[in-house]
């Protein structure tokens, strides 16, 4: 028989103490709060226990004798006025939102609805078509992390499922599951091309939109979170939360860094159309931001119906808890954040001196892990590239359409290139940060493949139902010759060649580099540049034998290589004409110094430059040509050597070297100079 007496109102969730198990939500305008107890299928409920109600508005119970994997949900009671932003409804069942794990599917009803008046839908209870919370008990992480400084970080983005849904080497079963991540098969993948950190997709509890299922498609990025603690169970072999431990923990034993990209700027609850499934029936004010007087109607700088509420203090707290947990409990190593302009805006707009930022800069726990902004979103003042604070890092989108502008060949880009390859000074060292904070990346998850931006000129998102107008326009692509798949050598060459060009130009830019998973594979995804609903080939990369041996993953292991000998890529400030160390040299062809009017020829579409390393005597030579014609170029005089050596190039085959090269249309070449008896390394 299972007894209940008021309980603590720390900390928020459930919690396994030595009586039996603590409950406590927020929901401070709740006139009555109950906890839903269900038996070990979820489909039947087996208690309901009125809750007690605590200072600061804090619900609490202490349940006994009650074992650990309880199902549980909460029913909120209170105000019904979806005019005026209250939608407490005791109809519907609420999955807590500190739930550590979920048993049961998420099935999309009218039950969930309660935005109308008083009626039908308000009426009706949801329990058969939520998951339920579940009580659970996870000791804290015990494995060793690599922690790899950001002057050493190579980023592999990718999805769980992606990665290795179609991968030979691995065990059918795990294929597409956590546990495949840290499959021999694909660690040796990784630790081959140079890897040293995965940023992981969306791995919190997640579900696919109402507009999407009705269309036969699924949410496969993951960017609609219905929990902020629960890893995604479809992720799981073996439905057990303790996998994505486990998994961690191979890989840091690997040497191997997680980033996960998390979504805290809104919740799969979506707009005052949406559903009720948790924060909405608890406190509903609190957790979104609303309109000024029109508290029905939600703020949507997300694009997804609803904006999370950071400065809302349990709001804070939920998120930062949540935080806490994946780094303490799961032992990730750091965060991308989606949009996270939202999370330091205020009524006021972006503030870089927000709570939020604040509060983890001297958070013992957050402090130390890696920290990634995107930086922007849809609403007033949100794109903020440059404006979030030391230690964090950003994902650099004028990095990406910079370098793919040149490549393409577009007038005028020289001198931005330039700043671009030199670490985005005009960007981060106005506020003290270098340029180790410049994410830099050509493609991500989002937008063109690495292949598909050599292929098409115009997005091919036909199959995403929404007659091609979802996806970016402007993704400053090419086709080589011809729009999609061909069969044409001298195409298919060039956009080869144009991968390899693309390539190392990020390998060999003072940043941080960032490469797409399948980049290195030529993976296309038919032209499709906001694949986000596509849970098919499309987005699974194909792990066929001879692609494990690809052109480009051969460039990729030759350009990580050449980056790690030259300390220049790793210096953690920007070089200038004081720099006793290193030093830059923009050259024209004539291999003499750069002069001013040459920097704004628009016709000018070669960039040549040289880095320099007094203290390990080592210099490099960089020369891009993105015009349609060669271009003669004289060798400035060797630094460290009798003669620059030929290291790279994107080109099949070197021409013979001597004091001058002429450097071939639309390629790239790299040179080194090394004082003799100092080896690479």
């Amino acid at each position: 028989m299972l007894n209940s007496r008021p309980g603590s109102c720390r900390p928020l969730g459930s919690t396994i103490v030595e009586e039996g198990v603590n409950f406590a939500v927020y929901a401070p305008a709740a006139k009555s709060v109950c906890l839903c107890l269900f038996d070990s299928s979820g489909h039947t409920e087996v208690a309901r226990i009125e809750m007690y109600m605590n200072e600061g508005g804090v619900w609490s119970l202490l349940v006994y004798p009650l074992p650990v994997g309880s199902l549980y949900g909460y029913r909120a009671d209170g105000d019904y006025a979806p005019q005026k932003g209250k939608l407490f409804n005791a109809n519907k069942l609420l999955l807590d939102p500190y739930s550590k794990d979920l048993h049961g599917e998420f099935t999309w009803s009218e039950r969930h609805f309660c935005h109308m008046p008083v009626g039908k839908l308000s009426q009706l209870d949801n329990a058969i078509d939520m998951p339920k919370s579940k009580v659970v008990a996870l000791r804290k992480y015990d494995g060793k992390k690599p922690n790899v400084p950001w002057s050493k970080t190579f980023i592999y983005e990718c999805h769980v499922k992606g990665a290795t849904a179609r991968h030979p080497e691995i065990p059918r079963s795990l294929r597409g599951k956590l546990k495949a991540l840290a499959e021999p098969a694909f660690v040796k993948h990784l630790k081959s091309l140079g890897v040293t950190t995965l940023e992981l997709l969306p791995v919190h509890a997640f579900v696919s939109e109402q507009f999407l299922t009705t269309k036969g498609l699924t949410n496969y990025w993951g960017y609609n979170t219905l929990n902020f603690f629960t890893p995604h169970k479809a992720y799981l072999a073996s439905d057990d939360i303790s996998e994505f431990q486990a998994t961690i923990k191979a890989l840091h034993q690997a040497g191997i860094e997680v980033i996960l990209d998390v979504v805290y700027n809104h919740t799969a609850e979506a707009g005052v159309d949406g559903p009720t499934l948790s924060l909405k029936g608890l406190n509903n004010h609190g957790y979104y931001r609303s309109i000024l007087n029109q508290p029905d109607v939600y703020i949507n700088d997300t694009g997804c119906g609803n904006t999370l509420n950071i400065d809302d203090p349990f709001a804070l707290t939920l998120v930062l808890d949540s935080l806490r947990y994946w780094v303490e409990i799961m032992g990730v190593d750091g965060f991308r954040f989606d949009l996270a302009s939202i999370l330091a805006r205020n009524i006021n707009g972006f503030n870089r001196y927000h709570t939020f930022l604040q509060t983890i800069m001297q958070d013992p726990i957050l402090q130390d892990v890696k920290l990634i902004a995107e930086p922007w979103d849809i609403g007033p003042g949100g794109y903020q590239l440059g404006a979030f604070p030391a230690p964090w890092r950003e994902w650099n989108d004028k990095y990406r359409d910079t370098v793919r502008r040149f490549w393409r060949g577009d007038d005028g880009v020289l001198p931005e290139l330039a700043k671009r390859v030199h670490g985005s000074h005009d960007l981060f060292e106005h506020n003290l940060r270098g340029p180790l904070s410049s994410i830099n990346f050509i493609t991500s998850h989002d937008g063109f493949t690495l292949a598909d931006w050599v292929s098409y000129e115009n997005k091919h998102n036909e199959a995403n139902g929404e007659q091609n107008l979802d996806g970016h326009g402007a993704n400053h692509s090419m086709n080589c010759g011809q729009e999609g798949f061909s069969t044409n050598p001298k195409i298919i060459s060039l956009r080869l060649k144009m991968q390899k060009n693309a390539l190392l130009t990020l390998f060999l830019s003072k940043g941080v580099p960032m490469l797409c998973a399948g980049s290195e594979l030529d993976h296309s995804q038919g032209g499709n540049n906001n694949a986000y609903c596509q849970d098919n080939r499309s987005n699974w990369l194909a792990w066929k034998t001879s692609q494990f041996n690809h052109n480009l993953t051969f460039f990729i292991k030759e350009l990580v290589a050449l980056r790690q000998q030259f300390a220049a890529f790793t210096h953690a400030f920007f070089i200038h004409a004081n720099d006793n160390r290193f030093c830059v040299h923009w050259l024209n062809e004539q291999g003499q110094p750069m002069q001013p009017q040459q920097w704004h020829e628009q016709n000018r579409k070669w960039l040549v430059y040289m880095l320099v390393d007094n203290q390990q005597q080592k210099a490099l030579l960089i020369m891009f040509n993105a015009s349609l014609e060669p271009v003669d170029m004289t060798f400035p005089e060797p630094v460290f050597s009798q003669q620059w050596q030929l290291a790279l190039t994107s080109c099949k085959s070197a021409e013979h070297i001597e004091n001058s090269i002429s450097i071939s249309p639309q390629s790239s070449w790299v040179f080194t100079s090394v004082k003799e008896g100092i080896t690479h390394g």
